[in-house]
């Protein structure tokens, strides 16, 4: 039996509130879970051992911001690059800014410090806007079926983030871990945002 969903809560409460930026979308953090869940209804998705980064782009101008709202623009230009040539007139993307090793494999090391950000690229999972219309109420499947639709031809900064429909969900993060890879995330592939995310690590 699998853990239960965590739903967060739209607005914390803090003492000292910091300004977000105008326009920032914080991002659905998942809840760790005891087994990872099997059946039809999920999708299973690589986690990739990077930054948690919400895409903006609106005309010519792209924005990044990291999970807790951080401008990282300036850091990534590849993803910025990609952003900019998108055929899209807006759009807001979630996902996760990695750098890799030689074989194939992100590693937080090489993002962390700053030294390969040059060559760091998005991994985009989800797309949460599109040309003005919020898909946040779309079921999981329509808004990474939109998304890899809009990443059919991109330039090297983005990448969509393919998902495994594999009922068994066992099998597919044992396969995770004998690849050496971080672990995976679990979604419901027929709910809208803040109700699909339900990772298991390594």
């Amino acid at each position: 039996m699998t853990g239960p969903l965590v739903v967060p809560e739209p607005h914390a409460m803090s003492l000292h509130p910091r300004t977000l930026p105008a326009g920032f979308i914080a991002p659905c953090l998942p809840s760790s879970a005891p087994q990872t869940p099997s059946g039809a209804e999920w999708l299973h998705e690589i986690k990739h051992d990077g930054f948690r980064v919400i895409a903006r782009k609106e005309a010519n101008r792209v924005k990044l911001y990291s999970r807790p709202g951080n401008d990282l623009t300036d850091r990534f230009p590849l993803i910025v690059d990609a952003l900019a040539k998108l055929r899209s007139q807006s759009c807001i993307i979630d996902g996760e800014a990695v750098a890799c090793g030689d074989d194939g494999i992100s590693s937080f090391d090489r993002i962390r410090y700053g030294r390969h950000d040059a060559s760091v690229f998005l991994y985009a999972f989800d797309l949460i806007e599109l040309n003005g219309d919020d898909l946040r109420r779309e079921p999981l499947a329509v808004r990474k079926a939109t998304l890899a639709s809009l990443l059919a031809r991109v330039a090297p900064g983005l990448r969509f983030n393919e998902h495994l429909d594999e009922k068994d969900g066992l099998l597919v993060f044992a396969q995770a871990c004998k690849l050496g890879l971080e672990g995976i995330v679990s979604k419901s592939g027929a709910t809208p945002i803040a109700r699909d995310a339900h990772p298991t690590g390594s």
